[in-house]
């Protein structure tokens, strides 16, 4: 069975949309990836850190779906990452609130042993140090190393992101980060000038409007399933890439053409993280479900045409 490592926040959340308002809830970009990524046959572990004042029961649960947590620290007298935000009326754009590093600000992560040797890599949105040094200790290079990151490193960490960057094989950013990283508007031009970064692929995540795959001269786009309800935007883009970096995973191929399939799994799965607040609709949905969506994608994909 193919291993994923995972790295990433493991967090509180506090999120207020206009349909409602939480307290504190599990959040974080790695809780969502590996959420996600159980959906799919493989071995997955988690890197990260809380404080001692994360439940056990959050614990238990990424347990329960077969989630090894060895990699995640818990820091005694710490109090675990904190982020809250407040989302607009159209949901695509948020303010953030209240953004607390806490153990995240001196995070030094540790890749279990037996994950060292993983197949694929899924770099969680973090700073780009804590995501070279995941790279560094990995005893094999892996057969596809995956980035998510956000215009906030660009602002604040962007030589050390450049470095990162170099060493990956995919990432996957929105189209507002990606015309900030390129410089360029048109998201053509914006992919062309990331891969002569480093990455082959280059994933352009279009929130309600789908999302695009770009190597080399080869685009593929997958629109957004549209939903009757949703609730909450918060860890969407983490879903589709745990989605994304599972199936490919769990396929062992990665090319092209099965990196199509992988994007579509992923919008797949991130259709519905955003019905519920927080990891609420991920952490009861089955197999079925997903079956049955993945056939309205489908459906809606597939058409006949002469030419």
């Amino acid at each position: 069975m193919n291993k994923l490592l995972i790295v990433g926040t493991v967090a509180f959340d506090a999120i207020e949309t206009p349909f409602g308002k939480t307290d504190k809830i599990l959040g974080g970009a790695a809780t969502y990836i590996g959420l996600s990524a159980s959906f799919f046959n493989l071995q997955s572990a988690i890197v990260s850190v809380v404080g001692d004042d994360f439940p056990q029961e959050h614990l238990d649960l990424l347990t329960s779906k077969n989630i090894d947590i060895s990699g995640i620290e818990i820091v005694k007298g710490g109090k675990t990452f904190f982020w809250s935000g407040l989302y607009h009326n159209d949901l695509n754009s948020r303010d953030t609130l209240v953004t607390e590093l806490n153990v995240l600000a001196d995070f030094q992560p540790k890749v279990p042993q037996n994950f060292k040797d993983a197949d694929i890599v899924m770099l969680g949105n973090l700073h780009p140090l804590v995501q070279s040094s995941v790279l560094d200790q990995m005893e094999k290079k892996p057969k596809l190393v995956v980035l998510d990151t956000m215009n906030f490193w660009m602002d604040c960490a962007l030589p050390e992101l450049l470095d990162v960057i170099k060493r990956v094989d995919v990432i996957t950013i929105n189209d507002e980060e990606a015309r900030q990283l390129s410089g360029e508007y048109s998201l053509v031009k914006a992919a062309a000038k990331i891969q002569e970064l480093g990455p082959k692929y280059v994933v352009i995540k279009k929130g309600e409007h789908g999302a695009l795959l770009f190597h080399n001269r080869e685009v593929f786009f997958a629109p957004a399933l549209p939903l009757e309800d949703v609730f909450d935007p918060t860890g969407a883009g983490d879903t589709f890439a745990g989605g994304f970096s599972g199936y490919i995973t769990q396929s062992e191929n990665i090319s092209f053409s099965n990196m199509r399939n992988a994007i579509i799994y992923g919008s797949n799965l991130a259709s519905f993280c955003v019905e519920k607040f927080g990891t609420e609709r991920m952490e009861t949905l089955s197999k079925a479900e997903v079956a049955i969506r993945l056939q309205q994608f489908k459906s809606l994909t597939q058409f006949d045409i002469e030419i």
